[in-house]
């Protein structure tokens, strides 16, 4: 049976961790590609009443979140965008997270582009960067990042600059932008999890 979660997280085996983008919803894009793979999605949406509390606030519950449902070596954690961000700001609240991490175009601090005359600086925009350069950042034990070469949201040489100090695995996707095709997104889905299940199998 699936079981989507979007109030209290409430995680059981073979349920993943899921933190979309902003106004992103479990159970679409993403949470769909997970829940057609027979796992349960459970999580937090930056939609509706979590949206409007304050951002402190919103990685606390993240925080808790983690470390009351998901704090196990065989846990399973995607985030995409914005919902990456956070996570990251969990994160660095926490021990260093011992399951798995997969993040998605994440967003890593403020960003702008000339052509469209957009920016935007998220709070507490440059702690990431700072807890990183002090060597404080209490870095997840499995974590690998996607981001797209054409990416203006993320952008890729800071996201590769904030891996490369934390020790993250991070591919930069060759013509992508933020939105990652699809058809990159399921192989890299396939491969993360099948590599899950096998582990599960070995170590039971």
């Amino acid at each position: 049976m699936r079981e989507l979660v979007q109030g209290e997280a409430i995680v059981k085996p073979e349920t993943i961790y899921y933190l979309p983008g902003h106004g992103g919803r479990l159970e679409t894009g993403l949470g769909q590609a997970l829940l057609s793979r027979g796992y349960n999605v459970s999580g937090r949406e930056t939609i509706g009443e979590f949206r409007e509390i304050p951002f402190s606030e919103q990685v606390a519950i993240i925080a808790d979140d983690l470390t009351t449902h998901c704090w196990k070596p065989e846990g399973l954690v995607i985030a995409n965008s914005f919902g990456a961000y956070l996570f990251l700001h969990a994160q660095a609240l926490l021990k260093p997270y011992i399951g798995k991490v997969m993040l998605l175009s994440p967003i890593v601090g403020e960003f702008s582009t000339e052509d469209t005359r957009t920016s935007f600086v998220p709070p507490q925009s440059g702690r990431l960067a700072q807890l990183a350069q002090d060597g404080t950042y209490p870095t997840p034990k499995r974590c690998e990042i996607h981001v797209g070469e054409l990416d203006w949201q993320s952008i890729p040489a800071n996201v590769v600059k904030l891996a490369g100090l934390l020790g993250m695995k991070v591919t930069v996707v060759p013509g992508e932008g933020h939105m990652l095709d699809k058809q990159y997104v399921s192989a890299v889905l396939d491969r993360w999890l099948d590599v899950d299940r096998s582990e599960s199998k070995f170590m039971g």
